[in-house]
């Protein structure tokens, strides 16, 4: 029976930085039914402990509130995260190249190895991107897939094949493969400027089956966890369908093995049918279904197609189409008599002035107070459709897409106009809400660390300073826009995002300090103990042994995150037989696990996941 009367849990002897102006500096909190129920002086708050109250010393540590991403794409890359080859935070190209290498020495056919984004080439120190005939020299058998940002993908011969791509495929509008003097494909993929060619390409790839897609989305939820992630907005995302690429983030929510507090946007699927999406979906889901760790947020970020533009920025800026105002209209009148909130992807200012038009068109039927709308990206937002913003009581939830492609803007528009791209001094200025978040995990990594350094330092994760101090960040403001801020994006306005009396019990221990350490240094912090609804979700150095999570190894045996872990590659160097070989995996067999790569290798009737002799069945039967 539950102790009403005393803490479940107090966390004594740290330095909580609150965000709360009415105790900036406790040295102590009590929690208790997942809540911060008070707070204190040590002596005060385990004065309020009970017989089955925990206590952790926290050795005098800093703890801030945990990290909520603003607009990320958790859903969909838990799905493949356990596949993924990440090169976020590799320095080297050597480095990057060597992992991809031993990967498809150990990938079994007919699998790819995949590097899906959340890397830049100016964060090697070589500062290009390997070259096609690089590629095939380190994989000349397995398939290789690498996307880089939403410019392009390279891909090597062998994924050629396993694609279909010949001299006879034709480009797709806004894409092209680029040929050689015969007309063949190199290899390389471009958005001109539309990604759909990168994606469609990366989606003819094979998929993990569900079991394994439930634990490479708990391994991804485990990795921003161990970056102080407590929460996420997902933003939904391309051939992302509801409700049934939703299956898998739900059965988790259901059997509550969710680390991270995921509140989901509905992102519209097919062009001209977006009208028909909006209102099927206003009808069968409810702003705000769900509960604390799984809930609705509303509609977006892709509203309809044609007011969408391109953020690579090594492509001038697109055009949108005459009628994109009338397509727009139907559907934000549709979620504005459902009051649903909406996010609305926008790079460009000259989007934004558009859509600003609709949605003023549209408010002045249908009164907006009380939805929270907003603009996604906005990095060349315009002083005007600021105030235009704050006139109609909308907000401007930014990412960090900057630190990886702040050179390729710089190169395209010039140093002075990266100045303020975006705006996000002036915009805290102006009064609006604004929160910060990544756009993980294609166009930029999913590191919070990564985004916070940004807005401090100005400094892109290639080391360009593309923001001068003057329209920096302080580090105070800039973690207030990763924790308090983002709570009225996610209508959760006063609910968690400070730790205080009533808000979610919600919080991480960085490895160290960040309002002291050195701002080249804030990049790199990681959490040594993150906590979310007063649970431990996440421990390491002193803490470890307060890890209360039980999660199998990564699966398949071969997954690129059982050798290197996710940002920074923390098993970069170890050799290729630490690997574990067995998956863990419900069907595994006890004496000698799965070694799904010998199977798939044997010749025999293996490719049918599903079947009894599948890949996914014991490996002693396919050898």
């Amino acid at each position: 029976m539950a102790d009403r009367t005393h803490p479940d849990l107090i966390l004594f002897n740290g330095r909580f930085a609150t965000l709360d102006p009415a105790a900036p500096g406790v040295t102590a909190v009590a929690i208790r039914g997942g809540r911060f129920c008070a707070r204190g002086p040590d002596a005060e708050m385990l004065a309020l402990a009970g017989p089955q109250t925990r206590r952790i010393d926290l050795r005098g540590r800093l703890v801030l509130p945990g990290l909520v991403d603003n607009h990320t794409h958790v859903i969909r890359g838990g799905l493949s995260y356990n596949m993924e080859l990440r090169w976020d935070g590799v320095r080297s190209l050597a480095d990057a190249m060597s992992m991809l290498k031993d990967q498809a020495e150990v990938t079994p056919p007919p699998q790819w190895v995949r590097v899906v984004g959340g890397f830049t080439e100016h964060q090697f120190e070589e500062k290009r991107l390997p070259t096609l005939d690089e590629i095939n020299a380190a994989a000349p058998d397995t398939p290789v897939f690498i996307l880089h940002l939403y410019d392009r993908a390279l891909l090597n011969a062998a994924a050629l094949r396993a694609v279909g791509y010949d001299r006879t495929t034709p480009n797709p509008p806004g894409g092209e493969i680029q040929r050689d003097a015969a007309g063949n494909p190199t290899g390389l993929l471009l958005a001109r400027p539309n990604a759909a060619i990168l994606y469609a390409t990366l989606a003819k790839g094979p998929k993990l089956p569900p079991e394994y897609q439930l634990n490479s989305t708990r391994h991804f939820l485990r990795e921003l966890n161990r970056l102080g992630v407590t929460g996420v907005i997902d933003a939904g995302g391309g051939n992302q369908n509801y409700p049934e690429d939703y299956e898998i983030i739900a059965k988790l929510a259901d059997e509550g093995q969710l680390t991270v507090r995921l509140a989901y946007n509905l992102f519209t699927q097919k062009p001209a049918e977006e009208k028909a999406d909006f209102l099927a979906w206003t009808r069968t889901v409810k702003y705000r279904q769900g509960d604390d760790y799984f809930r609705h947020n509303g509609a977006g970020e892709m509203l309809v197609f044609s007011a969408a533009d391109f953020e690579d920025f090594r492509e001038p800026r697109p055009d949108l189409a005459p009628g994109m105002e009338d397509d727009l209209e139907g559907v934000v009148r549709i979620l504005a008599e459902n009051r649903w909130p909406w996010r609305m992807h926008a790079t460009y200012d000259e989007t934004i002035s558009r859509a600003l038009d609709v949605f003023e068109k549209v408010a002045r039927d249908i009164p907006l107070e009380g939805i929270p709308w907003f603009f996604d990206h906005a990095e060349t937002i315009s002083e005007r459709s600021i105030e235009r913003v704050a006139a109609l009581g909308g907000g401007v939830a930014v990412q960090h897409r900057m630190a990886y492609q702040g050179e390729f803007f710089a190169e395209r528009y010039g140093a002075r106009a990266a100045e303020a791209t975006p705006p996000v001094a002036r915009m805290i200025e102006a009064g609006i809400p604004v929160s910060a978040g990544t756009d993980a995990t294609r166009v930029a990594s999913y590191n919070p660390w990564v985004g916070l350094s940004w807005l401090v330092t100005g400094r892109t994760a290639g080391g360009l300073r593309v923001t001068p101090a003057r329209n920096c960040l302080d580090r105070e403001t800039a973690l207030r826009m990763w924790t308090e801020k983002v709570a009225w994006f996610a209508g959760d306005d006063g609910r968690r995002g400070r730790i205080a009396p009533g808000m979610l019990a919600d919080l991480t221990l960085p490895d160290r300090d960040y309002f002291a350490c050195p701002e080249a240094e804030i990049a790199g912090i990681a959490s040594d103990l993150t906590m979310v609804g007063g649970k431990v979700v996440w421990a390491a150095g002193h803490f470890a042994g307060l890890d209360e999570t039980e999660l199998p190894p990564p699966m398949p045996d071969w997954s690129p995150v059982r050798r290197w872990g996710g940002y920074g590659a923390p098993g970069l160097g170890l050799p290729v037989e630490a690997v574990a070989r067995s998956c863990g995996c419900a069907s595994a067999c006890g004496v000698h696990g799965h070694d799904h790569a010998q199977a798939w290798g044997a010749g025999l009737p293996v490719s049918d996941l599903k079947s009894f002799w599948g890949a996914l069945g014991c490996a002693c039967w396919a050898v």
